[in-house]
């Protein structure tokens, strides 16, 4: 058994254990979903299902753009990269510091992947992007919801990148404010600090919507390989519990 690590982690990077626990969870399944492909599986439930909706985006793009760069916003402890790799993609993780010295026990740079230790609310790391071969991906899940300059982020990617693909899981007010009942109950520290009714009014920061799915209502192509549990259940939930989590694909407007 690998010893054990110890880790210093602000109080939102610290919610980058909650979808590692969910793909761990899955791996001690009977029947873990997918475990050729997910490296035995990657969880249940919300979280789980985002996922797999960010997965399904990526490769999409790939397979379009097989040697575009991809830049995973909030990376986290993130294995996208080692489940969707082509063998051309360029990739970019980034993150706060202290999340990419704990990434950094893990996975090593190479010449296609390269980990950037940066907030998304500063610009330095937009060069290093542009540096990387386009046309390009950006992958923001689970982590713009914990910041209230969420808009001015997006905005700021989609006027350095303009013809770029941008994917965000956005979540409603009443969402919002479950999660910091859920938080405070569980003594947590991290809030959402941002909500999205609707995706849509994100065009007016220069974008089009290109895809619009939801956990309750997944894209086609994921739909067809998820366990038979998942694809009775989904249909049936959406009416009771909305989309919960939605997630929507972007494109920058051209200048």
């Amino acid at each position: 058994m690998a010893d054990p690590v110890k880790v210093a982690l602000g109080a939102v990077q610290q919610t980058l254990f909650i979808p590692l626990a969910a793909r761990a969870r899955e791996t001690r399944r009977k029947r873990p979903f997918d475990t050729e492909k997910y490296g035995r599986g990657w969880g249940g439930g919300v979280t789980v299902l985002r996922t797999a909706i960010f997965d399904c985006l990526v490769s999409d793009f790939l397979s379009g753009h097989p040697g575009g760069t991809v830049v995973e916003l909030g990376t986290g402890l993130n294995t996208r990269f080692d489940r969707v790799d082509n063998g051309q993609v360029h990739w970019i993780d980034l993150d706060l510091p202290d999340a990419i010295e704990l990434r950094r026990r893990f996975f090593a740079d190479t010449s296609r992947r390269r980990m950037v230790a940066a907030s998304v609310l500063d610009q330095e790391w937009l060069p290093i992007v542009a540096a990387s071969p386009g046309p390009y991906l950006f992958s923001a899940e689970g982590v713009l919801v914990y910041l209230a300059q969420a808009p001015q982020v997006i905005a700021r990617i989609a006027e350095q990148f303009p013809g770029a693909l941008i994917a965000v899981d956005t979540y409603s007010q009443r969402t919002l404010e479950q999660q910091h009942k859920m938080a405070a109950k569980k003594g947590m520290d991290a809030r959402w600090a941002w909500s999205c009714d609707d995706p849509r009014t994100l065009e007016a920061l220069g974008l089009d919507v290109v895809q619009e799915a939801a956990v309750t209502r997944p894209p086609p192509a994921l739909r067809g390989r998820l366990p038979r549990q998942y694809r009775y259940a989904l249909p049936l939930a959406r009416p009771i519990v909305g989309d919960v989590a939605t997630v929507t694909l972007f494109r920058s407007r051209s200048r």
